[in-house]
């Protein structure tokens, strides 16, 4: 699975850790609900760095689809809120 980073570029990621994220994603999505700012900005980061731990990264002149795109680790919550679907940001 190819996951983009917006303004860091994409990552090769298999999909046995698609649940490790998912979770992730899960929290992020309930903190987003409930108006956690500090709790939203320590999940982004931490599904961040899972998806940067657990991927390979393509080359820069790589132009692969992105199954995922995630937002940056500077993205406010609404930025965060208007990428979201009913599943969070990683379709379960």
């Amino acid at each position: 699975m190819i996951v983009r980073i917006m303004g860091e570029g994409q990552v090769e990621v298999a999909q046995s850790h698609l649940a490790a994220l998912n979770k992730l994603d899960d929290e992020l999505l309930a903190e987003m609900e409930s108006g956690d700012g500090p709790g939203f900005r320590r999940t982004l980061n931490a599904l961040l760095d899972q998806v940067r731990e657990f991927g390979a990264p393509l080359p820069d002149d790589a132009l692969e689809p992105s199954d995922l795109i995630l937002p940056s680790p500077e993205a406010t919550l609404e930025e965060v809120r208007e990428m979201l679907s009913d599943d969070g940001l990683i379709p379960g």
